[in-house]
């Protein structure tokens, strides 16, 4: 099956989406599989099955498409990770665990993204690129707040490394097989992040 097929078949699946949105995952999809200059705009609209001019109707052009799939994504980070660290008053522990489940969720769920954040984020204009690098910051905020609550005078710089390393071991699913089922690979990655973080 292509590229394009798989991005076709994503774009299918799941609830009701608007033709912007089936349009953007295709880009998504594409950008992450042969990086944000191996696409063009007509490679995109051929794998959405239109021209590459119709799709100016949706996006003003390739720099507009990655900017609506990393922005909203670092915004819902930060949303959710603030939603998981106020669900346990006074239980650090308990943060921690659920800022872990809820990380290793995105990360299954997301790992096209995750690929194109990794990879593709310079390709941003200055704008966008500061917002979204903005939004990272408070988000690992939230991990830091824990982790120096878990280790007593553990310093800000030390539990953001900690943090960074967590993204890291959580974020690698873009890279893995699918010889490991997806619950089995949370259970994993869910341990591993939890255990680094205590240790």
């Amino acid at each position: 099956m292509t590229v394009e097929q798989q991005a076709r078949g994503a774009a299918g699946a799941g609830r009701r989406r608007s033709r912007k949105d089936e349009i953007l995952e295709i880009a998504v999809g594409l950008f992450a599989a042969r990086g944000y200059h191996g696409v063009s705009m007509d490679d995109i609209g051929a794998a959405a099955g239109v021209t590459g001019p119709a799709l100016y109707h949706h996006f003003a052009g390739k720099e507009a498409m990655l900017a609506a799939a990393l922005i909203p994504v670092s915004e819902g980070l930060l949303a959710g990770g603030r939603e998981r660290s106020a669900g346990h008053p006074d239980d650090a522990r308990g943060v921690l665990e659920s800022l872990i489940d809820f990380h290793v969720e995105f990360a299954l769920a997301n790992p096209a993204v995750i690929a194109l954040h990794l990879h593709e984020l310079d390709r941003l204009p200055d704008e966008p690129r500061r917002r979204i690098r903005r939004l990272q910051r408070l988000y690992v905020e939230e991990w830091v707040t824990v982790l120096t609550a878990l280790h007593p005078g553990m310093p800000d710089g030390e539990a953001r490394v900690l943090a960074h390393a967590a993204f890291g071991l959580m974020n690698s699913t873009p890279f893995l097989g699918g010889e490991v089922d997806r619950r089995r690979r949370a259970e994993l990655l869910r341990d591993a992040a939890l255990a680094a973080l205590l240790a």
